[in-house]
């Protein structure tokens, strides 16, 4: 029987090199591709929506939320002037809801395939893996996995679709390093949605943390094959988003931490949807910091302006690299801290007054 070790691993993913994240790439790449997107309604699922089609895509938002998700499509057709963007109610924890759905994105495509399905549908919440309820009854209470429904089963089925509807994509050709985004309109591409949850677990959140780790396998697992179907799998792990997915508990939690920014993660998202050279590679999303490079690799948090130093938002772990997983995460923890160390107690009250204006409706983001 034929032994595995990490080097064989490593050599039969097919993934490009590391994204250079200060090469300029165009949005306008995006331009008559159809993109079908779970999740669509709201959060930064509606950025990318509002972002791709201004930039000429066709777009088709498969969302449960059907007041928001007709609400957005008249709103973008009136603000760009693009009639090829359509919203098709979902539930993507009902396989025949999500089956429709494709069939749907590609009856409305102009060119009668799919070139980009994006599993970006996913929620958070209470969850009450851990509370056992009335410990007094005589039988356990049966608890909710409706987070694991839509943020695991739901990605699985989205994923399962994809891979049946992309190479069908009339016109597109298997994957290749080598393709030229601005002149090769038509793609087989994947992009997965995990969380900064994908990499390191997140308190009181025990199902949010397995399904989004799931996600996190489950893109690890098909980069390895996913070439054979002439599919580029992508991943995007968002550290927590100035978005209505975040309760006020966490935005109290986070206060003086800082938060991403939406136009951040729809930035990485428009990368990897428009370059279709990208094969295979993560994207972390966190607030944007000035950094700068030590000797021995590992970044630093510096003033801004220093010599040498770059401003990001964007990140590329070391999750898909393997055996360097651990060293990301415990470095990045640490830049986070920093930064929280850095805006002082000024940062924690205007971000713990903004949390109690959340819950009250007062302040926050708008979908």
């Amino acid at each position: 029987m034929a032994s595995y070790t990490p080097e064989s691993m490593v050599s039969a993913i097919r993934q490009s090199p590391p994204i250079d994240l200060s090469k300029p790439y165009s949005a306008s790449w995006v331009k008559d591709k159809t993109i079908l997107i779970t999740g669509g309604a709201s959060g930064f699922g509606a950025g990318f929506v509002r972002h791709w089609a201004k930039h000429g895509a066709s777009v088709v938002i498969g969302d449960i939320n059907v007041p928001k998700g007709d609400a957005l499509v008249r709103d973008i057709k009136k603000e760009t002037g693009n009639t090829n963007v359509h919203f098709v109610h979902c539930d993507v924890t009902d396989w025949q809801s999500q089956v429709n759905l494709f069939k749907e994105a590609a009856r409305l495509s102009p060119h009668g395939g799919i070139d980009t399905v994006v599993a970006n549908a996913g929620i958070a919440g209470a969850d009450a893996l851990q509370d056992p309820g009335d410990l007094s009854v005589a039988e356990p209470q049966k608890p909710s996995f409706k987070i694991m429904d839509v943020n695991c089963t739901g990605v699985l089925y989205t994923t399962h679709l994809a891979y049946y509807w992309l190479p069908r994509n009339p016109g597109s050709q298997p994957c290749s390093m080598d393709s030229e985004p601005e002149r090769d309109t038509r793609d087989r591409h994947l992009l997965l949605l995990g969380s900064i949850a994908s990499l390191a677990p997140i308190v009181v959140q025990p199902q949010y943390g397995a399904a989004k780790h799931a996600v996190l396998g489950l893109f690890r697992s098909l980069r390895a094959s996913s070439h054979m179907a002439g599919v580029r799998i992508n991943l995007l792990c968002p550290y927590f988003i100035d978005t209505p997915i975040v309760t006020p508990i966490a935005r109290a939690s986070l206060a003086g931490g800082a938060m991403g920014k939406v136009e951040d993660v729809v930035d990485a998202a428009t990368r990897m949807v428009a370059d279709s050279r990208i094969l295979g590679r993560a994207l972390v999303i966190g607030p944007k910091m000035a950094v700068k490079q030590r000797e021995d690799g590992q970044w630093a948090l510096v003033e801004k302006e220093v010599p040498g130093s770059i401003t990001t938002a964007l990140w590329e772990p070391c999750a898909d690299d393997w055996e360097d997983v651990d060293a990301f995460d415990r470095n990045f923890v640490k830049l986070l801290n920093a930064f929280q160390y850095s805006r002082g107690w000024v940062g924690w009250a205007v971000d713990l007054v903004k949390a109690v204006g959340y819950a009250f409706g007062v302040g926050g983001p708008r979908s």
